[in-house]
């Protein structure tokens, strides 16, 4: 009897993950962190394994437009998603939203970046890296930031621009620009921050900064893409979301 039910159940897992299929999920760079962790968990839940590239949005809408063959998009907006839907490029319905970003100043070096943001008025660094608003959001984010606390016009001469948030990152940690503009994901982990010194910036200090996802016309007859979507929006996915920074 104990050896029919090891069996069952070993049929029973082999009939699952022979039902196991393979997402390509294009994500924007500044969820990078939380979706290497969430894709972890999808494949133990589910089988089902995301093969991921991270990327600006702006670069990903150009990219499906010409046939690149991503099942899944995690933009760091509304609108790409929006547009590929409207284009037909997307599944009509599908899209909704799965974070909502937050936008830090944030500096490598231990005690530069006040709890304030004072330091955009009071100077004392060279470089300021902003992430290109054209392309990225969270860089639209910044200038609209800047714009509100009337600094942009005097700051403009400091901007280092990052061609994604990424990027962006990546020219403050390396010291490149002693500060900068980045997702508050990208800086914290479990609810705290990861190293150096930041500004979380208010949420009234810009439009929000909603991330859709969107299925794509290559995905939907493809089971883990379906499965993604659905397990992106699980509440224990949310809260490995939000132990990132993201806001609901």
């Amino acid at each position: 009897m104990r050896r029919t039910i090891i069996v069952v159940l070993a049929l029973l897992a082999l009939s699952h993950f022979a039902r196991a299929a393979e997402v390509h999920v294009a994500v924007a760079a500044n969820f990078a962190a939380p979706m290497k962790v969430i894709a972890t968990e999808f494949e133990k839940a589910t089988g089902h394994k995301a093969q991921l590239a991270f990327g600006a949005s702006g670069k990903f809408y150009a990219q499906i437009r010409n046939g690149a063959p991503f099942h899944v998009l995690l933009s760091a907006d509304v609108a790409v998603p929006a547009m590929l839907e409207h284009d037909g490029h997307a599944v009509a319905g599908s899209r909704f939203t799965y974070a909502i970003g937050t936008l830090v100043l944030w500096s490598a070096r231990p005690g530069l970046v006040d709890d304030q943001g004072a330091v955009l008025a009071h100077g004392g660094f060279k470089h300021l890296a902003v992430a290109n608003p054209k392309l990225a959001p969270y860089g639209a984010a910044a200038l609209e930031t800047l714009g509100k606390l009337k600094l942009a016009t005097a700051l403009q001469p400091k901007f280092v621009y990052g061609e994604n948030i990424a990027q962006t990152y990546h020219f403050v940690a390396s010291g490149n620009a002693e500060l900068g503009f980045v997702a508050l994901s990208q800086v914290m982990q479990d609810g705290r921050l990861t190293g150096g010194s930041a500004w979380v910036v208010p949420a009234g200090m810009h439009q929000p900064i909603r991330q859709d996802a969107v299925l794509l016309l290559p995905g939907r007859d493809n089971a883990a893409a379906t499965a993604l979507l659905r397990f992106l929006r699980e509440p224990a996915t949310q809260a490995i979301i939000q132990s990132y920074g993201y806001r609901r």
